[in-house]
């Protein structure tokens, strides 16, 4: 079996850390063709990924970030179809919800080449986004569909999509969680910062709905400045920008750092006192860490985590950003809500009985 993967940005790196590993321990002949589109193309946000999650060097680099979403999307359909055509992979698997996902989806489906789309049927039923877009059209298209939850399967069944296509698998997200978090590394960094394991608040902002807003941003910004909290925030080379241009001054309770990777991230999450966050990735992580989390979004497709009450959703208000971040609230964590951390195996076992 010969499986072509694409990836593109770092949750998809940490997500193909966990089933290339799988691939590679199957126990039937399977060859693995990893592409990577250059979404993140800064060595920070992409190169450190591959070395420190030992993930193989991507046979193909197309290097293709830096445009426009339809720019980005067209580059990597024209390229990515060429490779198909050139390799004849039996299948074709992408993972989540950005641009590479769906130029993977759109090049595989129009040369009848079986789409395996892992993390399938999450929504936030806002369109604006375009994730949202990406994911629902790339469900469309697949010929199985790898859900992490009950939840996104009863979102798959609801738009029409067959039942036999549709596989609970668990989380590759939580399966990765599990086999790195022995290896977290404490960023050299921290002991720089006025900052104590356990009395710091892990902030990350990234989502365009947030960035490329000047009001959102400023607000953001101004409710975890008045929680008063000491704040830690890895700073999204987009997201520096959009703050220099602002002319926005920084409070002295707002530590920003360089963006980290994945073990350092894991050593942040797993010290920190709670997560704010737009990230899907991370409220997630949040959860696997048994951190509270408060996500700087109007939604997320992560409701289960908002219906345990450890995901508490307050926008951009300054007001409910700067109260949730003082909260001291006792919070419980149900256990598997995102599988037992056999999700890379359960979709091997899978494609296996579709070979």
């Amino acid at each position: 079996m010969k499986v072509f993967t694409v990836v593109g940005a770092r949750p998809q790196f940490i997500k193909a850390a966990v089933l290339s590993r799988a691939l590679a321990n199957a126990d039937f002949p399977v060859q693995e063709i990893l592409v990577h589109t250059g979404q993140h193309y800064d060595s920070n946000m992409s190169d450190v990924f591959f070395e420190e999650l030992s993930i193989p060097k991507p046979m193909y680099s197309l290097g293709l970030g830096g445009g426009t979403h339809g720019q980005n999307t067209g580059r990597m359909i024209e390229q990515l179809e060429a490779l198909m055509l050139k390799e004849k992979p039996d299948w074709v698997l992408v993972y989540g919800d950005t641009d590479s996902t769906l130029a993977g989806a759109i090049a595989a489906a129009k040369l009848h080449i079986p789409i395996a789309h892992v993390e399938a049927g999450l929504r936030s039923y806002n369109r604006a986004m375009p994730e949202e877009i990406n994911r629902l059209l790339t469900d469309h298209v697949s010929t199985v569909l790898f859900a992490p939850t009950d939840v996104a399967k009863r979102n798959l069944l609801k738009e029409g999509i067959a039942e036999d296509k549709i596989h609970i698998v668990g989380d590759v997200m939580c399966d990765a969680t599990e086999f790195y978090k022995s290896k977290a590394v404490k960023p050299v960094w921290f002991d720089e910062l006025d900052v104590k394991a356990g009395e710091y608040v892990l902030c990350t902002i990234h989502r365009a709905e947030n960035t490329d807003s000047e009001t959102r941003l400023k607000a953001i910004l101004e409710g975890i400045e008045a929680s008063g909290e000491k704040i830690v925030l890895p700073l999204h080379p987009r997201t520096k920008n959009k703050i220099k241009m602002l002319g926005v001054e920084l409070a002295g309770n707002i530590f920003i750092v360089e963006p980290v990777g994945y073990l350092e991230m894991n050593w942040l999450e797993s010290n920190c006192k709670l997560i704010a966050t737009d990230s899907g990735g991370v409220q997630k992580e949040a959860y696997f860490h048994n951190k509270h989390c408060v996500t700087l979004r109007d939604e997320t497709e992560w409701v289960e985590l908002v219906e345990q009450n450890v995901n508490t959703l307050v926008g951009a208000s300054p007001d409910k950003i700067s109260c949730a971040l003082r909260s001291d609230r006792a919070v419980v964590f149900a256990e598997g809500l995102y599988g037992n951390g056999d999700a890379a195996g359960n979709i091997i076992k899978t494609l296996k009985g579709r070979a």
